[in-house]
């Protein structure tokens, strides 16, 4: 049982970690696509995400291999609720502008 408990963290830091990888990827592209240089956006945000998760697996997870598979785990559950949220939003969205273009 305590060894269940000792991995709760690194679940927490996994999703957080997916968080903001994929949090951040959907904020690039909405101010990529508007932008007068998309490919610094996009680049420069890779590179920055990148880093992050990376540093972030390393320092946090890498002490064994089952922390790393838990944060894993929620790196890719992190992905699934950014996902959804983010669709959410944009259906949203899409019904207001919907809305306001009707006869």
């Amino acid at each position: 049982m305590n060894e269940i408990l000792s991995l709760v963290p690194a679940l927490v830091a996994g999703m957080l970690l997916g968080a903001m990888f994929f949090g951040g990827l959907w904020w690039t592209v909405r101010q990529g696509v508007a932008s007068r240089r998309p490919s610094l956006w996009f680049a420069g945000s890779m590179f920055l995400r990148m880093s992050m998760v990376l540093l972030g697996f390393y320092c946090i997870l890498g002490d064994s291999w089952q922390r790393l598979v838990v944060g894993l785990l929620g790196f890719t559950i992190a992905r699934l609720l950014v996902t959804r949220f983010t669709r959410v939003t944009q259906q949203s969205n899409q019904l207001a502008q919907e809305a306001g273009h009707a006869p």
